[in-house]
């Protein structure tokens, strides 16, 4: 949609052309040109197609800073960005799962075969295998259980608070501030650069879809009422950057606020994302230690008996 409408296709005919060029679902292009017809906003539309928060909110901002194309080509850019993270995640985690559940099954096989024929032997591997099965599952009830307290905690607090408790975790608290960083950073930069004042930012961020959109922006207007300045507030809020209030000031004094803004959205997204990529490539060598760990375990729980009994035959 964004090369179309950078070529000078208005938003109906590009509806069209993903009718007849049957790049999407038919029923998709019916329910878009239905809300177009009514008179809905995209921003609308997309949210009766399910899109995400986030794409809804950043879409919905475009009736005010009027960037449509650059908007979706953004949009576009970073679900690419994040389809590629989950593709490699998947193909990390595939390979090292699949030993894992043979694992199992080789325990399993074990538990209910080799052990009975060495009743009377006892070794930490031995007992591994007797409790490895109990162990596993147990270990995924338990993550489980985790994720569903976290989706408990979450949904209690606001979504502030929740951004805040993540950031003072250590092992994801970069990914977070990043994240925000750049979301904030490029959606403030699009519209400071259409000459919308900040107060009429804070409002168009209260009425939004996204809850920390929303709660940021009401924060924000109350804090700029009470005489804070733009750099001052964002300081305040612990879920961004150190640098991002610094980028503001600089901006400020350039008179290049909205620029600046997009320039260090585009870093932080690149910086976020090649966090992401490294993390990727650490999480496969740490499940392979692990299987490989369990495997020496398993030899040593059927090969420790044998030599024992070999012993006690010289």
């Amino acid at each position: 949609m964004g090369n179309l409408l950078n070529n000078g296709f208005h938003l109906g005919e590009v509806v069209d052309f993903l009718g007849r060029s049957n790049l999407v679902e038919r029923e998709f292009v019916l329910k878009m040109q239905a809300g177009l017809l009514a008179g809905h906003s995209l921003s609308g539309i997309l949210e009766d197609l399910n899109f995400s928060k986030n794409v809804v909110t950043q879409v919905a901002l475009v009736d005010f800073h009027g960037n449509l194309a650059e908007t979706l080509r953004l949009i576009e850019l970073n679900l690419r960005k994040n389809l590629k993270v989950r593709r490699k995640l998947v193909a990390v985690a595939t390979y090292p799962l699949i030993l894992l559940l043979f694992l199992v099954g080789i325990m399993l096989g074990l538990k209910n075969y080799l052990l009975p024929q060495l009743e009377g032997e006892t070794n930490g591997a031995i007992l591994l295998v007797n409790q490895f099965p109990l162990i596993f599952l147990s270990l995924i009830g338990f993550l489980l259980f985790l994720i569903g307290l976290s989706n408990w905690f979450f949904r209690r607090q606001s979504a502030i608070s929740g951004a805040r408790f993540l950031t003072k975790i250590p092992l994801v608290s970069n990914f977070v501030k990043l994240y925000l960083t750049a979301y904030f950073a490029r959606e403030w930069g699009n519209l400071i650069a259409q000459g919308v004042d900040l107060r009429q930012i804070c409002q168009l961020m209260e009425n939004q879809r996204s809850r920390i959109f929303a709660e940021v922006g009401s924060k924000m207007s109350g804090e700029l009422t009470a005489g804070l300045n733009f750099s001052e507030t964002v300081q305040k809020r612990q879920i961004f950057t150190s640098e991002l209030a610094l980028m503001i000031e600089y901006g400020e004094l350039k008179d290049k606020l909205g620029v600046e803004l997009a320039i260090y959205a585009d870093e932080c997204w690149e910086q976020f994302f090649s966090k992401v990529d490294r993390a990727m490539q650490l999480i496969q060598p740490v499940i392979f230690i692990f299987v490989a760990l369990m495997i020496v375990l398993l030899y040593a729980a059927m090969l420790l008996p044998i030599y024992s009994n070999m012993g006690k035959v010289i």
